[in-house]
């Protein structure tokens, strides 16, 4: 018996991440930094600069749009500004902001907190630019269905460069990656971080997994059939309420350890900072808060500009600026929160949770956090992370439905439904260390391809926001 589950683990290991791939994965560093995070963070601080802090100028001017202050019934698209904000951070605000932010904490140390929340102020504007560019190459069909995304994009818009070759491929690059990430961080891994969680209160799961895969898959299945306007539908209704619910949580929590916040917050910029395990601890920390931040948020991979190409707008730069309150909320707010949580509490260095960090269970983690305080709050925690998970998983269908679409055809989208559904099923059953892995290469690749062509096509954003805000006259 043993033998044949250790049999079983291999082939998991080797099925999910192949040990040739991890290796060119670590080969490829810049003396110890990762290729991926110097590029994320390269492509951030350019599109910051270059856009000079649209992140900041217009803060105020996203809110106003998101709540319907310029809408206008003429505008071409299927969904408004709310709901396609809502549908994408349904895609970024989930078992990231409370399993990938307690895996940070618990291998980098209270300083991960830091660079999660800089990568989140940057990555704005990288969001910004890939939503800008969605609009600006979506495509309307006959049935009046909306293309869009970075695989057009990159496709069209370096056409239109007369680098159509390097346009194909990078498109067809992301289309592959995105697949991938759908069905591992946009679902295996949501399914497996909420159900180490939820076994806390329904220990009964601990012995039949399967049965949680199987509610969780006919609840995708029944949204997912039923397209963008489904998906979006449902978002817009999930979404405020799961926020609601797990920064009520957090804030209870937050409110008994008022007197600790402060400290809190000197231990995470002191941490971020720390060189007391040399110049290669220093660099750990940084690497662990960026790449747990791109999980959650999204920043500069390309996923969000294939929900917001359907929003309703005028403008291509106007649901850009939409975008602006993505990272913002799902990194800067529901993180930070997080974090502060983990943190006070002293979770992370409790010896009694070290087989959460062992094993890169982040939902338990957070939920030994607060039922460190309060006894029942765990209960309360698996209804919002329930919530997470579901509605990460219905955007991250639609988004690597239309990557399968465009290599594959409309034919066959009902056959990517079908391996989406078969991977939520088999989230019940694979270790999270694994799925964290694999979700990790995807993700991250995504970002290879797209920030390559968004830092080509820089300068036509560049154009699109100057002719707004000159039309507009915001600022």
């Amino acid at each position: 018996m043993d033998t044949n589950f250790s049999d079983f683990k291999k082939l998991e290991n080797e099925f999910l991440v192949p040990n040739q791939i991890v290796s060119i994965g670590n080969y490829y560093e810049l003396k110890g930094f990762p290729l991926v995070v110097a590029w994320l963070l390269g492509g951030a601080l350019f599109f910051t600069l270059r856009l000079r802090f649209v992140n900041v100028r217009l803060f105020k001017h996203a809110i106003e749009l998101v709540s319907g202050k310029f809408d206008s019934s003429d505008q071409k698209g299927e969904v408004t500004h709310f709901q396609a904000l809502t549908t994408a951070l349904s895609a970024t605000v989930g078992l990231g902001n409370i399993a990938g932010v307690a895996i940070a904490i618990g291998t980098g140390g209270p300083g991960a907190t830091f660079w999660m929340i800089l990568v989140g102020f940057l990555g704005m504007c990288s969001k910004f630019t890939e939503c800008v560019l969605g609009q600006k190459y979506r495509k309307f069909r006959k049935d009046g269905k909306i293309m869009g995304g970075a695989m057009h994009y990159l496709s069209d818009g370096l056409k239109e460069m007369k680098l159509k070759h390097l346009g194909g491929l990078l498109a067809g690059l992301f289309c592959v990656l995105c697949i991938g990430a759908s069905f591992g961080g946009g679902n295996a891994f949501q399914v497996v971080q909420s159900m180490d969680l939820i076994k806390t209160v329904i220990p009964a799961l601990e012995e039949f997994p399967w049965i949680y895969g199987v509610l969780m898959t006919v609840l995708v299945g029944l949204v997912i059939i039923g397209g963008i306007k489904s998906i979006a539908l449902v978002a817009s209704r999930i979404v405020p309420a799961m926020c609601g619910i797990y920064l009520l949580a957090c804030l209870v929590i937050l409110f008994v350890h008022f007197d600790a916040i402060p400290s809190a917050l000197f231990l995470i910029f002191k941490s971020a900072f720390s060189f007391d395990a040399g110049v290669g601890g220093f660099l750990g920390i940084l690497i662990i808060g960026v790449k747990r931040a791109v999980f959650s948020n999204e920043a500069g991979i390309g996923s969000a500009a294939i929900a917001h190409s359907a929003a309703k707008v005028s403008h291509p730069a106007e649901e850009g600026i939409v975008a602006l309150l993505e990272p913002f909320i799902d990194t800067i707010v529901v993180c930070t929160m997080t974090a502060l949580v983990i943190i006070i509490t002293g979770a992370y260095l409790d010896p009694s949770n070290s087989s959460y960090i062992a094993n890169d269970q982040g939902g338990a983690l957070t939920a030994a956090a607060m039922k460190s305080v309060i006894p029942w709050f765990p209960y309360v925690l698996s209804v919002a992370v329930f919530l997470f998970a579901f509605s990460t998983m219905i955007s991250w269908s639609y988004y690597g439905e239309r990557c399968w679409v465009w290599l594959f055809g409309d034919r066959s989208s009902l056959t990517y439904k079908i391996v989406f559904l078969t991977f939520t099923f088999l989230g019940s059953i694979i270790t999270a260390k694994n799925i964290l892995t694999f979700s990790d290469l995807m993700i991250l690749g995504m970002a290879f391809p797209n920030i390559l062509g968004m830092l080509l096509l820089s300068g036509k954003v560049k154009n699109e926001l100057d002719h707004y805000l000159k039309v507009r006259r915001v600022i």
